[in-house]
């Protein structure tokens, strides 16, 4: 069964760390809405191997990688595409070209950094798309280097430098909340400078907006790092309760009863005691 919806509800991080909490398989398609008539939509493709992703494109004929390999110079896009024909359908082609001497490490990894890393993280910039997951696609071994990333390692490259945040600002965390670490130990993840820094208040018990001050940053940038934070699954949003002056107010204080008056009380009790024990007899 697919799962479908659109970014405006659930956004491409939230996507991503969904696909890999889940270690899901499959297949993601994004699909651009078009605002008039004039504008082309565009469909872009991810594929997942246990919630790690492992190829990405913008067509779906398994010619993608060819393609960019043909580009740069290092093989003819259809000798690739022999290659790929000639290949065990179960061995990416960036391996089997790798294993017959035909490309190197360093070659396969600037090909997954183009292909997954940079055209990735440009669709964090969607304001809208309509997105689908087909858990029952079969993974494109001709568009596969052999490489992978966790998803949430990609939405941390992708987010810090996402320069337009406007599809993300509904759902950044309030400035009144607090965030709470939801891992045992430090993150395995490697965190820059801020994250780290944000990371250090990761206890519940600070809302973002003093924190913001005591780091000296601005408000939106500590709520953008909490949001990267949150995404890779590594704290929660959790909101502060303070207790204001009219709920105090609500509330008197206990006072304490003169000796005097206790023992007045005392006596009545005692007098109505006595009268009823007397009535019993």
């Amino acid at each position: 069964m697919a799962v479908t919806g659109y970014l405006s509800e659930f956004s491409l991080a939230e996507i991503f760390n969904f696909l890999e909490q889940g270690n899901k398989t499959g297949l993601l398609t994004l699909c651009t809405l078009a605002d008039t008539q004039t504008e082309k939509r565009e469909n872009h493709y991810i594929w997942f191997n246990q919630g790690r992703i492992v190829a990405a494109a913008n067509r779906l004929d398994q010619h993608g990688l060819a393609y960019m390999i043909g580009q740069r110079g290092w093989l003819g896009e259809h000798t690739a595409l022999r290659v790929a024909q000639t290949c065990a359908a179960s061995i990416p082609i960036g391996l089997s070209l790798k294993t017959q001497g035909l490309l190197t490490v360093e070659q396969l990894k600037l090909l997954f950094y183009t292909q997954v890393m940079r055209q990735v993280c440009s669709l964090f910039a969607l304001k809208d798309s309509w997105f689908q997951f087909d858990g029952k696609a079969p993974l494109p071994f001709a568009e596969m280097t052999g490489l992978n990333a966790p998803a949430t390692e990609v939405t941390l490259a992708a987010l810090r430098v996402l320069k337009d945040w406007s599809a993300l600002t509904s759902k950044l965390p309030e400035p009144s909340s607090a965030i709470m670490s939801v891992i045992t130990g430090k993150p395995q993840q490697k965190l820059d400078q801020t994250e780290w820094c944000l990371w250090e208040f990761a206890n519940g018990t600070l809302a973002l907006q003093a924190i913001a001050q005591q780091l000296q940053l601005p408000l939106v940038k500590v709520q953008q790092v909490a949001f990267r934070l949150v995404t890779a699954g590594l704290v929660e949003e959790v909101p502060l309760v303070v207790a204001t002056p009219a709920a105090l107010k609500s509330e008197p204080l206990p006072v304490e009863t003169p000796a005097t008056e206790a023992t007045t009380v005392s006596h009545s009790f005692l007098h109505h005691l006595v009268g009823f024990l007397k009535n019993k007899t």
